[in-house]
């Protein structure tokens, strides 16, 4: 591994919390430059958004590469493997590369594919960490919300494996070198301590699982485990064989059009609080998915950043506007037949 730039693999469901571990890390790099490839999903790159607004000279625009073509396991060749070579053939290397992928993405093929040719002797997987809801794994849902994960499974025309996500998360398991229970305040302090017990259980011997609220944990603990995961691909093999061949003539068979995504923009809000109360009773009458986007706040120079799955709404600001536009900018993701003129009006009032 010696010479080779170490990269992070971070895995996990819609909701987990994947998107606030890593800005944490990135807001806390001790002088690190990261660079991150991010599986991004839906109609506005809003997580790449949000880590660019990090503030932090590790968050700049260079140093983020959206994929956005689909599930990131099956769009290794077309997708990730180019964005790896481009990201290889900078002038000044990152020290660290951090690849936060789609909630639906397999690790394994993911972690396979740094043996390619073309990437093998440039760059070695650091190690594989995988996310979980704490609060909705040790009720038995794996995710949060597990409707709005099927959401996602239905607008990802590219996805070509139909895993269960019981299986899926024993997957994500298996491939892991470090689990983080987030949303641990969510849970009782027996609690937490008997799902990480269960979880160390079901992983490999060796793996660390740790505790989080709001993916704040140190970036020497995330960063610099020195796995090597390519080269340990057998003791971390899927759990479950997953049907993942593009040329299957029954891959079009359900239909993508089942859920739907569109953009709500409006003018600045006044009070962030009234304004989380007044989404999550629209998502509540409109039986909305997930939601996410930025809002302008009345005399504040920031940036709001809302996220929900479900009902549940996490907010807080994160950069300032600049020479951006001052406008409230929304992603609204549902099953299909959603009213959008009394949702946008619902928005908008």
């Amino acid at each position: 591994m010696a010479g080779k730039i170490p990269a992070t693999v971070v895995t996990g469901f819609l909701g987990a919390g994947k998107t606030t571990l890593i800005r944490h890390m990135l807001q806390n790099a001790e002088g690190k430059r990261i660079a991150l490839i991010i599986n991004e999903f839906g109609d506005l790159g809003v997580d790449g958004d949000i880590l660019r607004g990090c503030g932090d000279e590790t968050c700049s625009e260079d140093d983020i590469m959206e994929l956005s073509n689909g599930c990131i396991c099956c769009t290794v060749a077309e997708d990730f493997i180019p964005t790896m070579e481009k990201l290889l053939a900078r002038e000044n290397a990152p020290d660290h590369i951090v690849i936060e992928t789609s909630g639906l993405a397999l690790p394994q093929p993911l972690v396979r594919a740094f043996n390619w040719p073309e990437i093998s002797t440039r760059v070695t997987v650091d190690g594989v960490v995988t996310v979980v809801d704490g609060k909705a794994v040790s009720e038995g849902r794996f995710a949060h919300n597990v409707a709005a994960v099927d959401a996602q499974r239905k607008l990802d025309e590219n996805l070509d494996h139909e895993t269960p996500l019981s299986e899926l998360f024993e997957d994500q398991i298996a491939c892991a070198d470090m689990i983080v229970v987030n949303k641990s305040d969510l849970l009782g302090a027996d609690e937490a301590d008997a799902l990480v017990s269960k979880l160390r259980s079901e992983s490999r011997a060796g793996v660390q699982v740790v505790k989080s609220t709001m993916g704040e944990l140190p970036v020497d603990v995330l960063l610099g485990q020195g796995i090597g995961a390519e080269a340990d691909l057998e003791s971390r093999h899927e759990v479950h064989h997953h049907h993942h061949d593009h040329d299957d003539e029954d891959h079009d068979d359900h239909d993508h059009d089942e859920f739907e995504s569109f953009v709500v923009t409006r003018e600045e809000i006044a009070d962030p609080a009234r304004f989380a109360e007044q989404v999550a009773q629209v998502i509540r009458d409109h039986d909305i998915l997930r939601l996410k986007g930025f809002a302008a706040v009345s005399g504040k120079p920031m940036r709001l950043t809302l996220q929900a799955v479900g009902p549940r709404i996490d907010t807080y600001f994160d950069q300032p506007f600049g020479n951006q536009t001052r406008e409230t900018r929304l992603v609204v993701i549902g099953q299909s037949g959603l009213d959008r003129g009394a949702i946008k009006a619902a928005l908008v009032a």
